[in-house]
């Protein structure tokens, strides 16, 4: 006894084999930004939080005005990367499973990027923090089973 299959057959189990690989790489990149962000103790002195970061810690004049200048700088840096993300959407082909594959990897390269770039900003301002800011620094990351970011060496 032979099966006759129709072509439409195939096409139809090669669509769903594609949107499991989609599916699959999307589930993937999530997780793994997800892991690789979640271990880092940061301020994330780059979002709406300064005026908190500043009244948690009480950073004193010299730290505030060191604080705004980094946020300026991180968001430019951010920007950059957030353009590079863009035009990855933008000029990448996603035709086929593959190409979504390799996006996905390229777009996490990217986000692990702005990630570091973020923890970079981030100990800049901690490495200005004296003793007390320090300790309360780290109180609050072991609160948040999180590790804090090392102080850069004077």
């Amino acid at each position: 006894m032979r099966f006759n299959y129709s072509p439409l057959f195939f096409n139809s189990i090669q669509i769903k084999q594609m949107k499991f690989k989609l599916l699959f790489s999307v589930i993937v990149l999530f997780l793994s930004v997800i892991k690789t962000n979640a271990q880092a103790c940061i301020l994330d002195i780059g979002s709406k939080n300064a005026d908190t970061i500043k009244t948690i810690f009480q950073l004193n004049e010299e730290q505030t005005t060191v604080l705004e200048v980094l946020r300026k700088d991180l968001k430019a840096e951010l920007d950059d990367q957030e353009l590079e993300v863009k035009k990855l959407f933008e000029t990448h082909p996603q035709s086929t499973p593959d190409e979504l594959l390799i996006l996905a990897k390229k777009h996490k390269e990217l986000e692990d990027k702005m990630f570091a770039i973020t923890v970079s900003y981030d100990q800049k301002l901690i490495s200005l923090f004296n003793e007390k800011q320090y300790e309360r620094y780290q109180l609050l990351c072991e609160s948040a089973k999180r590790t804090p970011i090392e102080k850069l060496i004077e």
